[in-house]
């Protein structure tokens, strides 16, 4: 059996809605993140923080869920993290996508059985660990299929799955759409 961790990792967070604590905000954004994981029925949920953010990484977490601390917020190191903990497979998705779909998670994680890498743009990446040797570390913005590609051996080690957003200004207010279960915390920030 494969065993896969999809970890939610802490990405620093700029900005907030006019009159709701930056702190609350950014903790509702990647509890709601915790929360969807804690639902996933084939992989293990995990938190990465950076040793600034692990109080936050304790507070948010669930019990028993693995909180991995990594010296920055980027994916390789959570990846070296799953490895060491004897996961074969690992994604890695922004903690700032309140209400991304759990069916993406699992388009995200589908692509290793067959390749060794595969990103949805502007949510995550997933590889089959150890990661592979040609990974080369990004940040969440930086982890587009084009510069994952760069250094892959053939283009075609890296699979692109659906993309999907982030809530990293106001503009991307208007993109949360209220029919979508889930994201119960940053609802109640922005008054229901």
């Amino acid at each position: 059996m494969v065993r896969r961790v999809v970890v939610a990792l802490l990405v620093p967070v700029t900005w907030s809605p006019p009159g709701v604590d930056p702190g609350a905000w950014r903790a509702a954004l990647a509890e709601d993140v915790v929360d969807l994981l804690a639902r996933l029925a084939e992989a293990t949920p995990a938190i990465a923080a950076t040793p600034a953010d692990k109080a936050l990484a304790e507070e948010i977490a669930w019990p028993g869920t693995v909180v991995y601390e990594v010296a920055t917020a980027t994916i390789r190191p959570v990846l070296e993290a799953a490895a060491r903990d004897g996961f074969d497979q690992a994604a890695v998705i922004a903690a700032d996508a309140p209400d991304v779909p759990g069916m993406l998670l699992g388009k995200l994680l589908r692509p290793l059985e067959r390749k060794a890498v595969a990103v949805a743009p502007g949510l995550g990446v997933a590889a089959q660990l150890p990661p592979p040797e040609w990974l080369t570390d990004h940040d969440m913005d930086g982890a587009t299929p084009m510069a994952l590609r760069r250094t892959a051996p053939q283009p075609s080690d890296v699979e692109s799955t659906p993309e999907w957003r982030r809530l990293r200004g106001p503009a991307d207010l208007a993109t949360l759409d209220p029919a979508l279960e889930g994201w119960e915390n940053t609802r109640a920030l922005l008054g229901g």
